[in-house]
């Protein structure tokens, strides 16, 4: 728009200067026109810095929504987790009350027969007994016989009182347990909302800043400087890597790793991503909030927003590799922390500005992206 005003004013500056002796009562006209269209130029170069200065205030307020929902999707998982544990022990504690009914229910019968026994045999006066008896051998028997019905009640009486005990026990904690369960999904639900109530700001927010980058120009502009950013990034990354103790890096695994989510791929390496910016690494088009692995052990040495990626965490793995993983829905390392191969570090979501949940992934040696294809079956 701004190019066209310039032409224009050009033109009509050329022509004021041709016909100012021809034309000497137009000059006044065409003064006033060049004025106006410099006046339009003027308005324009102002809008473009108000559209600049609103873009970043929305890419600002955009980050603040991302973190927002980073936050409550990572309660979300932890309620979740929660849910997962206590429906566990609730199963268990099922599983031992069953167990106990059925030990009491033989217990019950046991002493059941041994009460009936004592009944059929009679009551008897053991000295009366004693007095009876006229050989001292018989009455030994006796004695011992008898207490060992005695000592089999008392055992099964104990059992019994112990069994019963021990069922009001596991009774007590599969209420706590339930209590607790009720309240963990009462909590997810809320959880649940905010997470909502976050995403749909965070799509206002994204709205918003759709809106300024209409034209091609303004949207070439922003990748290039998230780009840049990326790159100061990575080699800030790349100076925290070199204090880090060694590690066996990645090549030995070429061909071996697992990719970090199951998804289809939208974007290879290397592909156009618009005019001569080219993808740096590989997008994943994955379900919301599934899973993203670490490909290999390796140390955490970021993991924050970044401008065009979102949520960002970025692992060493020693020998100068890295991998990069972006546009996560939240993480669940931080800067510092100590990684497994195959460890659960992240979530996929749409940080970053993005429309459709995916996960951006990227493999760097010695800060220069490789194609993550040639390192993932």
């Amino acid at each position: 728009m701004i190019t066209r005003l310039f032409v224009k004013a050009s033109i009509v500056a050329g022509f004021i200067i041709l016909s100012a002796n021809a034309a000497g009562a137009d000059l006044s006209k065409r003064q006033s026109e060049l004025k106006s269209i410099q006046t339009q130029i003027s308005a324009q170069q102002n809008d473009l810095k108000n559209t600049s200065k609103q873009r970043e205030k929305l890419i600002t307020l955009l980050k603040k929504d991302e973190q927002a929902i980073a936050r409550a999707a990572q309660r979300v998982n932890e309620t979740q987790v929660s849910l997962k544990t206590i429906t566990a022990q609730l199963t268990e504690l099922e599983k031992k009350q069953t167990s106990l009914n059925k030990s009491k229910i033989g217990q019950q019968k046991t002493l059941s027969k041994q009460l009936s026994s004592a009944y059929l045999a009679g009551n008897h006066d053991y000295s009366k007994m004693m007095l009876n008896q006229q050989n001292p051998s018989t009455v030994e028997r006796m004695l011992v016989y008898y207490q060992y019905l005695n000592n089999a009640r008392i055992k099964a009486i104990n059992e019994l009182k112990t069994t019963s005990e021990q069922l009001v026990k596991v009774q007590n904690e599969q209420l706590k347990k339930q209590q607790q369960l009720n309240a963990v999904m009462v909590d997810q639900r809320h959880q649940a909302k905010q997470l909502a109530n976050e995403q749909n700001q965070r799509q206002q927010t994204l709205t918003q800043i759709q809106r300024t980058l209409s034209d091609k120009g303004a949207q070439l502009e922003q990748l290039q400087i998230e780009e840049a950013s990326l790159k100061r990034i990575v080699e800030q990354a790349v100076a925290t890597a070199k204090s880090n103790p060694s590690m066996n890096g990645l090549a030995n695994q070429k061909g071996k790793l697992k990719w970090p989510t199951k998804g289809r791929v939208s974007e290879r390496f290397g592909s156009s991503r618009s005019g001569q910016i080219k993808w740096k690494g590989a997008v994943l088009t994955a379900p919301e909030g599934q899973n993203i692995k670490a490909i290999a052990a390796g140390k955490v040495i970021y993991a924050d927003w970044l401008r065009g990626f979102g949520m960002v965490m970025v692992v060493d793995h020693g020998k100068g590799y890295m991998s990069l993983y972006g546009h996560a829905q939240t993480l669940f390392k931080n800067a510092g922390d100590n990684v497994n191969g195959g460890e659960s570090i992240a979530l996929v979501g749409r940080s970053g500005g993005q429309t459709e949940p995916s996960l951006y992934f990227e493999i760097r040696h010695k800060g220069q992206a490789v194609d993550p294809a040639r390192y993932c079956r």
